[in-house]
């Protein structure tokens, strides 16, 4: 039997592992060791229970109390933290699934293939804030990382026996988020609650928002650099509004291999369970006639100028993207809250990117922990700055 953890159990992508595990037998078929999660502690709980973990972790030391009487009588432990969430993630298992949302994901991911495990990758910020040291710590340690991000796990499975050296390109698409048809002059008013509403994918808040904005492609931009090693030079965004191919792969004769699939998350999560088997998942077969026609299209750098600071980010190296990725968590924070505008969120990040590239050490890649959390604290800090001075 298996072992498996999940990190990050309540999100909307730990939701969608849920349903795949408990779908091919629970704890019939798989041994759990680990859940974590946020404040949504019953939620936790009744997960732990039907998976019978052994270890239910809250992210958040206050709901430890309400962990533990959920749990009552389960003879399941509970802990609280995010001390408490790497140790978790420390424990020996088979397989972990890193749902974890923003740079919080970064240090349970470490802790995984520091053992030697296998991290399926959903937390993209892992790769983006700390690419070189996670890729590295993987070499060292014997560990597999396998991208369950709908694009990057479409490139992994185009690139399924193929050499790198004959790409030419790879094309990630985007489906534009809620704002893809929006006058521009509009989106300076636009509201949370707009910017929350994904045309094609059932999503938390947050990385709704994000795709409004193409800060989430911004980042798979980054993670793609990370993971395959491509330039600037060999990626592109197309905004594809149907979500129906996720990536293609271009190769120097010519030819592209295309991943199609209905936008639905379980594919690439049940792709990296199983792998490399490929076993019958919930997720219905394309009917390309019933869909009538696919639409692509250049994005437009001044509606998304995230895609631009993706790309100088990769191009500065460095600490660009630990930079890049907690800028943007806090201008994110900052529109939440109402202190700043949609249109703003660009500007704060590009903010601090410039005074970051002021700082000694900036040039140099994190190679530690400690490192990727200076410039994580760095940016936050000028992010924040750049909203009280504008």
């Amino acid at each position: 039997m298996r072992s498996i953890s999940v990190l990050g159990a309540t999100g909307s992508v730990g939701e969608s592992a849920f349903d795949l595990l408990m779908r091919a037998g629970g704890p019939e078929s798989f041994g759990t060791v680990a859940l974590t999660g946020g404040t949504n502690v019953a939620r936790l709980a009744e997960m732990a229970r039907a998976l019978r973990a052994e270890i239910a972790v809250t992210a958040w030391p206050e709901c430890l109390a309400e962990l533990r009487a959920a749990l009552v009588g389960s003879g399941i432990e509970a802990a609280a933290g995010p001390q408490a969430v790497a140790e978790a993630a420390a424990r020996p298992a088979d397989w972990t699934l890193s749902a974890i949302v923003g740079a919080a994901g970064l240090p349970p991911g470490l802790e995984v293939l520091a053992r030697g495990g296998t991290l399926a990758l959903a937390n993209k910020e892992t790769l983006v804030a700390a690419g070189p040291l996670v890729m590295a710590r993987a070499r060292e340690t014997g560990a597999r990382i396998l991208p369950v991000d709908s694009e990057h796990s479409a490139i992994f499975q185009a690139l399924q026996g193929e050499d790198l050296e004959t790409v030419e390109h790879v094309t990630i698409t985007a489906s534009g988020g809620a704002f893809r048809d929006w006058p521009l002059e509009r989106l300076a008013r636009a509201t949370v609650a707009e910017a929350s509403r994904h045309p094609n994918w059932a999503m938390g808040q947050r990385i709704t928002i994000d795709s409004a904005s193409m800060f989430n492609k911004a980042l798979e931009v980054i993670e793609a650099h990370e993971f395959f090693g491509l330039g600037t030079d060999r990626l592109r965004v197309l905004v594809h509004p149907q979500s129906i191919i996720h990536a293609m792969v271009t190769h120097r004769d010519g030819g592209s291999i295309a991943h199609l699939g209905a936008p639905d998350m379980r594919h690439a999560i049940g792709y990296a369970l199983n792998w490399p088997a490929r076993a019958v998942l919930p997720v219905p077969a394309l009917d390309l006639a019933a869909l009538g026609s696919l639409t692509f299209a250049q994005p437009d750098e001044v509606r998304w100028p995230a895609l631009r600071l993706a790309r100088e980010a990769i191009e500065a190296g460095g600490a660009a993207g630990a930079v890049l990725n907690a800028a943007k968590e806090q201008a994110l924070d900052d529109f939440i809250a109402g202190r700043i505008r949609f249109t703003d969120m660009a500007p704060a990040v590009e903010h601090a990117l410039a005074l970051a590239a002021g700082e000694a050490g900036f040039a140099q890649s994190p190679r530690d922990l400690d490192e990727v959390l200076h410039w994580d604290g760095f940016a936050r800090r000028a992010a924040a700055q750049w909203q009280g001075a504008a």
